[in-house]
């Protein structure tokens, strides 16, 4: 029940309606009995600007959840920023302060990783290929460096922009190998869609068919993809053999981070 006297979150993109994060805070809120509400808001980029000026005098709201595809068009907008969000230019949560402040970071790097660590894949010494350097493959991308992988490759269609959050990453971490080829798959631990693709149940995949065939069944295959839950690319590899981490288990990992950052629940929940 949404009173006059509740403290609101909020998650901003385009489309809105396939996430899962308004269930998932609205359920937490409800069980632990908090005055506490997420709204989902679905707006045209056009808009950004009017609603950040909104968010600094929206007393009630306390922050914001930012989804596909305002990650980095909202970073800019902003009053601050964390390292590792300043690093990427991309934002996945917004804090307001009691001044009106707007703080943003990206924790889905952090959410992603512990998701992976659910299913018993340690980042150090592991090879690891994420597929986008978008938002969220940026961020994924950049909590592997961190975590020690021994190899990451990001393949994009978008070369230019793969290859600018590759030269980002071998001068944040330059004892890492970082590049862009990979002839297949079979060496990789961890393979990651971090694209839309497969979104709605389109039947497409991230990468060409022939090419995950190479997969090992020994790889952790994960998507970031929340509806369907179970993506064709996702069922390919189930049926290789292969672990798979649904973009839900995600969702659901980093949610404690989230909260965090908007003061509205501890780190562990």
């Amino acid at each position: 029940m949404i009173r006059g006297s509740t403290q609101l979150v909020a998650i901003i993109g385009r489309p809105i309606a396939q996430v899962k994060s308004p269930e998932n805070f609205n359920a937490w809120f409800a069980s632990n009995d908090q005055d506490l509400a997420m709204i989902a808001v679905d707006m045209a980029e056009k808009n950004l600007p009017a609603f950040i000026d909104a968010l600094r005098g929206w007393n009630n709201l306390r922050g914001c959840v930012v989804t596909v595809p305002y990650k980095q068009v909202l970073a800019g907008q902003l009053d601050a920023l964390s390292p590792r969000a300043a690093a990427l230019c991309s934002v996945n949560v917004i804090r307001r302060g009691a001044d009106g402040r707007l703080l943003g970071d990206n924790v889905d790097g952090e959410g992603f990783l512990k998701a992976t660590r659910a299913h018993g894949f340690q980042p150090a010494g592991q090879r690891a290929l994420v597929v986008g350097s978008g938002g969220v493959g940026a961020a994924i991308a950049y909590a592997l460096c961190e975590g020690g992988v021994r190899q990451l490759v990001i393949a994009d269609l978008d070369k230019p922009r793969a290859e600018a959050l590759a030269d980002l990453l071998r001068s944040a971490f330059p004892q890492l190998e970082i590049g862009n080829r990979y002839p297949s798959l079979e060496n990789f631990d961890l393979v990651v869609n971090a694209t839309p693709v497969g979104m709605g149940g389109t039947g497409e995949m991230p990468l060409p068919g022939l090419l995950l065939e190479t997969l090992s069944p020994g790889a952790l295959v994960a998507d970031v993809v929340t509806n369907p839950v179970v993506t064709p690319f996702l069922e390919f590899a189930r049926d290789l053999g292969c672990r798979i981490q649904t973009g839900p288990e995600m969702a659901r990992a980093q949610m404690g981070n989230l909260g965090a950052h908007m003061g509205v629940m501890p780190l562990d929940a």
